[in-house]
């Protein structure tokens, strides 16, 4: 697993050398009052442990992205290591022979670290959340499985709620973890029986208890966020769950075939099961659901990951709406689920094991070699958003962000040629039109600067009229008055 770090470090220095990006900017070591605060501050609210992570970081490197970006990938690094001891382990209870096992557990933990999919949530620092998380989910996950009896001890048990509730501090999406050992005992302890799941009341009397704690908090949340839960204004549950039937099927693309990849994807809303393909990708999943079941027995593993990935997607992909329908980060997870999918076809490829090591080498060297492509372009904020930008033109957000980016390297007339495209694509706010009014200024275009801080005042006014508390509106309207004089 060294070997594996120094290869990781070796893939991932585009992005490791990269700067903050996207929504890194409003994480708490950005707030300019960070030094001062204790890390009791940092921590109350959602997500403790993710922040504490922060906290360690800000406090060892202040505001320099490296740092922040290096904790990401030795957490990436340690969740391989687990990827391997689970597959190993599952593969043991499937009969397979120790050097058959060793060989696609080190394969699937490969792609794992290597898969051009998993960029995302690495190499952005926000998405700590994704790798930290699932760090804490797949340490519950091996200490289940590697108990010393098939009947869960109290130790045992203790160790895998401690890990559960580090999981869901870290992000939510993780509440998932008690469906995924109650399917795990189903299909392995002792096989397709629900003795297993009986014998394990140690674990799934208290588990239960934790679990609806953990749902509790999650749907507190989502009553509260704007950006997830049934209270998202852009669609409804119905179409959400729609989109999520092409959405899904675009997950196992991108893990068959990982081209087009961008931060921003725009994907048209299915507003009904005809539109878009919605029918098509439904009546595939159902197939797909069908199949790993009534083939069950004769494909255990494969069959079992493929109802894993349904499971671990779930959370973000069933009828919980999100603004955005669709995130390469959201693949981190659910990946572990395809993986045993593709270890339960090669085991049964009837080939000299040095052909398939050579093959399965091959196919590492170009995962890798694609991953460090796609890091290229995290290495750079401007080329992660000239990317999202080509890739979906009619995306508001990305030519904002393109904008922004500009702005920073002082390219302010290409600044200001994107915030426009923005502005044309949907209705701008006071975050659009405070940025123009800068990217105006810096060219010495006055009054058109001028207009466009009005336009923030009135739209900061109007946005704090709904909402407030909301500060980040607060914080834009007096920076704007500021520039014009206004006193308050």
């Amino acid at each position: 697993m060294v070997a594996a770090l120094v290869i990781l470090l070796e893939v991932y220095q585009p992005a490791l050398r990269g700067p903050f990006v996207f929504d890194d900017q409003y994480l708490p070591f950005t707030d300019p009052e960070a030094a001062a605060r204790p890390l009791r501050d940092w921590v109350i609210g959602v997500r403790p442990l993710l922040m504490a992570s922060f906290w360690v970081n800000y406090r060892l490197a202040e505001m320099e992205p490296y740092t922040y970006h290096l904790f990401n990938l030795l957490f990436h690094w340690l969740s391989g290591l687990l990827v391997f001891l689970v597959v190993g382990r599952l593969l043991e209870r499937t009969r397979a022979g120790a050097t058959q096992r060793h060989l696609l557990a080190a394969f699937a933990a490969g792609v794992f670290l290597l898969h051009p999919v998993q960029t995302e949530s690495v190499a952005y620092v926000a998405s700590r959340s994704e790798a930290l998380s699932v760090l804490c989910f797949f340490g519950a996950l091996v200490l289940f499985l590697f108990r010393r009896r098939e009947a869960v001890s109290w130790p045992v048990a203790a160790g895998v709620l401690l890990l559960f509730g580090a999981a869901v501090s870290t992000k939510e999406h993780t509440a998932v973890l008690p469906a995924l050992l109650l399917l795990t005992d189903f299909y392995f302890n002792p096989g397709f029986s629900f003795q297993g799941i009986r014998r394990n009341w140690r674990l799934y009397a208290p588990i239960a208890v934790a679990g609806a704690l953990a749902l509790w908090s999650v749907w507190k949340l989502l009553r509260t966020a704007d950006t997830a839960g049934f209270t998202v204004r852009e669609f409804t549950w119905c179409d959400y769950f729609f989109t999520q039937c092409r959405v899904v099927w675009t997950y196992l693309r991108l893990f068959l075939l990982p081209y087009g990849q961008t931060i921003d994807y725009d994907l048209p809303v299915s507003r009904g099961l005809l539109e878009h393909g919605a029918a098509f990708g439904l009546a595939g999943l159902l197939a797909l659901v069908a199949a790993a079941f009534l083939l069950r027995r004769r494909y255990p593993l494969g069959s079992y990951g493929l109802f894993a990935f349904l499971l671990l997607v779930a959370p973000t992909s069933s009828i919980v709406p999100i603004a955005d329908p669709i995130a390469e980060h959201r693949m981190y997870l659910p990946l572990l689920g395809l993986l045993l999918v593709a270890v339960d076809f090669l085991r049964r490829w009837r080939v000299p094991p040095v052909y398939l090591t050579v093959a399965l080498a091959g196919l590492l060297v170009v995962a890798g070699a694609l991953a460090y492509q796609r890091n290229k372009v995290w290495g750079s904020d401007i080329e992660l958003w000239q990317d999202a930008v080509a890739k979906s033109p009619r995306k508001s957000r990305a030519h904002f962000q393109l904008g922004f980016a500009y702005f920073k390297v002082g390219r302010c007339d290409a600044a200001a040629r994107h915030y426009e495209a923005s502005a044309r694509l949907s209705k701008p706010d006071y975050r659009l039109f405070y940025n123009w009014a800068l990217a105006y200024t810096c060219l010495g275009r006055a009054e058109e600067a001028r207009q466009q801080f009005l336009a923030t005042i009135k739209d900061c006014r109007s946005a704090l009229d709904q909402d407030p508390g909301n500060l980040a509106a607060r914080q834009i309207l007096r920076m704007a008055e500021d520039r014009l004089g206004i006193s308050r």
